[in-house]
């Protein structure tokens, strides 16, 4: 394409049922009820259809424009946490407490497109439909597999979404496979039963049974001032694991926050928040 050169497309618009062949200034004539615009570039938006020059208004089409990858995305924020250098930008997050097929995926407008709205959100793995809804802030996705939780997974799960900022559109999508997202939830009932002994219980959510679905645990000890993600640990090795629900502490100090939090101890997946006492 030479410079400067201009991409145009001819885009079919409806003009309403109800005014079949009543145009009279089109030239040729409009034939049923469809009229083609020239929409040049980046020019999308509303296109309406009046009887006449100034006349009654019929209805409109909105023409959405959707640019090649070459362009970068500009509707999301990228949602990495790492800082990783060179890696592909992670725009859709999903996860699930358990293995019974549900999962939410969410992501982040950004400040300059804050009134993005999503078009469609498609979900399937292989040639299986999976069926979602969209949440009422157009910002996640719930999502229902009908698959037996005890199956071994053989394909991924893919996730497409489509999503407008005024006339652009962008289509965002990510895979992967439910055991990489499942999360358990935070560790429910921790307690100190004295002398140094420390007790929880499994998370309601998580699948049963447990020496089927077995989590591991990381235990860390932190000063009482010092949250729980701090890199400050006292008193025992850093980081300590167990896979029962109980630890004992041994150590000088009188104060101090006892930290816990969980993963799938099969796949090594994400991290629990942590959860303290």
């Amino acid at each position: 394409m030479a410079p400067n050169a201009h991409t145009r497309f001819n885009v079919p618009l409806m003009c309403g049922e109800s005014y079949k062949d009543q145009s009279h200034e089109l030239n040729p004539a409009l034939v049923g009820n469809k009229v083609s615009a020239v929409v040049e570039e980046m020019a999308g938006g509303k296109y309406t259809c009046h009887l006449s020059t100034g006349g009654d208004y019929l209805n409109y089409t909105m023409v959405l424009v959707q640019l090649s990858q070459d362009h970068a995305p500009v509707i999301l924020e990228d949602m990495q946490t790492s800082d990783g250098a060179g890696s592909v930008p992670e725009h859709i997050q999903c996860s699930g407490h358990n293995y019974n097929s549900s999962f939410y995926c969410t992501w982040r407008r950004k400040a300059s497109r804050s009134t993005a709205a999503v078009l469609l959100v498609k979900a399937n793995r292989g040639s299986e439909k999976i069926d979602c809804e969209l949440d009422a802030e157009g910002l996640g996705v719930w999502c229902q597999e009908n698959r037996c939780p005890y199956k071994e997974e053989q394909q991924r799960i893919s996730i497409i979404m489509y999503i407008h900022s005024n006339a652009r559109l962008e289509e965002y999508a990510t895979s992967f496979y439910l055991h990489d997202i499942v999360t358990p939830e935070s560790i429910p009932n921790l307690r100190h039963t004295g002398a140094g002994v420390f007790r929880w219980d499994y998370p309601e959510s998580w699948e049963k049974p447990c020496s089927y679905y077995g989590l591991q645990f990381q235990v860390k000890l932190v000063r009482p001032e010092e949250p729980c993600h701090s890199g400050a640990a006292i008193g025992i090795k850093t980081p300590d694991f167990t896979e029962g629900t109980e630890y004992t502490v041994f150590v000088r100090a009188k104060k101090y926050t006892f930290c816990i939090r969980a993963r799938d101890k099969f796949t090594e997946g994400p991290w629990s928040s942590w959860s303290h006492v």
